[in-house]
Formats: C-alpha cells, sequence, structure tokens
C-alpha cells in the first residue's frame, strides 16, 4: 500500500493547475568522479534504486529473444545493463554512453561480474552512426533519455531507435516522467534523502526537472507507434515507458530467476517494488513474472 506522503502528492498533481516548465540538467555530460560514484551506489543491489533496476530488469528481459544483439542507450556504470545481461547469457550487449567516466566504471563493473557478452562503446545515442540500419533485434534504455538537452534530440534519437530496430524486434525504454507541480518534484527527489548520498538526492532532484512530458514520449515514438505502446505509471506520470510486445520464449524460467532476486531485497525495497508495479498495472503495463 503507496505510503500517505505518495497518495497526497499523487493528489496534488491530480488536482494542481500548475505546470513546471523544463530545466535540462546543469551537467549534460556526467563526468564529475564524487557525482558518478553516488549514482553508482544507488544502484548496487543494496542501494536507493535497486527496486526500480528489477522492475526494469524484469520488463527489459521479457522483450529478449536468445541470439539476440540488444543496443543499451546510454548505459552509464552499467548496474542495469549487467544485471539484464547476466540474466540473459545467450544474448550480446552492445551499452552506449556519452561519458568516458561512466564507460570507465561500466568496464569496471562489467568485469567484476564476469560477463562476456557485454560490448561498451563511446557515443551519442542522438546518432547511431555506427549501427546498421535493421542490424539488431532489440533496444533498451532505463531512466537515461532525460539527460538529452533537447525534446530535438529525443525525436532524432527515437527515429534512430526506428532506424536500426529490426522488424518484429524488441523495445524497453523508460524513463522519468515531467510532474506538474515543483512541491511533487521535491518530495520525490527528497524521498529517501536518508537512505542516499547527498549529492545523488540533487542528481535526482535535477533528473525530475530534466525530465520529457508523456505527450513529448508520445510525439517522439511515433516512428515506433506500429511496433510499440508508451504507458505511465497510474495518476500521474511519474514515469513513462515504451515497450514492445513480450517476446521471451521461457517466461517460467524467468520468473524464477527474478522471483529469487525479488526475495534477496530488503523489506522496504520489495514495497517499493510492489507500488511501482501497482503503480505501473494500473496504468497498462503489468509485470507477471516479478510474481
Amino acid at each position: 500500500m503507496p505510503s500517505l506522503a505518495v497518495l497526497r502528492t499523487l493528489l496534488r498533481e491530480i488536482l494542481t493547475s500548475q505546470r513546471t516548465a523544463r530545466v535540462p540538467e546543469p551537467d549534460l555530460v556526467m563526468d564529475d568522479p564524487a557525482q558518478v560514484a553516488a549514482y553508482v551506489a544507488a544502484g548496487r543491489p543494496d542501494g536507493v534504486m535497486a527496486p526500480v533496476y528489477l522492475f526494469n530488469c524484469a520488463q527489459a528481459c521479457t522483450v529478449l529473444k536468445p541470439g539476440d544483439t540488444v543496443v543499451d542507450l546510454a548505459c552509464g556504470p552499467a548496474n542495469q545493463l549487467a544485471m539484464v545481461a547476466e540474466m540473459n547469457p545467450d544474448c550480446r550487449f552492445i551499452g552506449i554512453d556519452l561519458s568516458p567516466t561512466m564507460l570507465a566504471r561500466a568496464s569496471t563493473h562489467v568485469a567484476s561480474q564476469s560477463l562476456t557478452n557485454v560490448e561498451l562503446r563511446h557515443g551519442d545515442i542522438s546518432n547511431l552512426r555506427d549501427i546498421a540500419t535493421g542490424s539488431v533485434e532489440a533496444v533498451m534504455s532505463t531512466m537515461a533519455l532525460h539527460h538529452l538537452p533537447t525534446v530535438e534530440l529525443l525525436y532524432r534519437t527515437f527515429s534512430e531507435v526506428a532506424r536500426i530496430l529490426r522488424a518484429g524486434g524488441g523495445l524497453y525504454l523508460v524513463d522519468f516522467g515531467r510532474l506538474k507541480s515543483g512541491a511533487s518534484i521535491e518530495y520525490f527527489a527528497n524521498q529517501y534523502a536518508d537512505r542516499q548520498p547527498a549529492l545523488f538526492t540533487v542528481d535526482y532532484l535535477n533528473s525530475l526537472r530534466a525530465a520529457f512530458s508523456r505527450r513529448d514520449f508520445e510525439r517522439a515514438s511515433a516512428p515506433l507507434r506500429s511496433r510499440a505502446r508508451v504507458y505511465s505509471t497510474f495518476l500521474a506520470p511519474y514515469m513513462v515507458a515504451i515497450k514492445s510486445p513480450p517476446r521471451h520464449g521461457d517466461e517460467d524460467a524467468l520468473r524464477h530467476k527474478l522471483q529469487a532476486r525479488t526475495r534477496a531485497l530488503p523489506e522496504h525495497h520489495r514495497r517499493d517494488l510492489a507500488d511501482l508495479r501497482t503503480f505501473f498495472g494500473a496504468g497498462g503495463l503489468s509485470t507477471p513474472v516479478l510474481g
């Protein structure tokens, strides 16, 4: 059951006439070592973002098939990428990021997990010129598209995704959605301030301010309209996802792996995961492989 504070925040979003303007992030490429370290810590199994990572892992895995070549847009330190790659050893993953510092962290993390199915590349996700048209079976991106400085670059990124993705391929792109009220943005950024580094709280706040609206995602994803749907969390688009129909061939095996990871989470993280499933589920995006 969501907390009263969350419910009050959602009620505010429903009733407010406020419309916050998008504020691009002050650092368009995250290269500051301390900032990167805070981001990495938040994505560890005991970090504040662990429930979100597991939810996104479950969603991404359902659109993958053995033998797929999968591109991860703006892979960052590869916390999410490594989790999905471990769950899908028969897929080949290409992680792309614009930050050399992030890629160095990603390389270290991938090596520490002994993953041999991940390749990392320095690149711009709005210009995937090194990837041939129709050459990949799946594309994923998690909590990263808000780093793009303009909505025009969001459009270009989706155009590139449509170009490189084969017909019938899998797609899972998810990010923050722009909330209407500045107070709501402040609430979510500081919701777990006692559990996360102060630098991550600042970065989280900047990320929410830089989020694109659901309408931005709907318009940008027009080239993929026949292949995927746009979903958002119920009542308020705190998160927005663009997802293709499931392609995974063995959902029972996938469910078994994911349930083991869910049981390993602390109780407060399991509650957060349940809330995320509830709000996305009420918005039409279910997660049956999590239980």
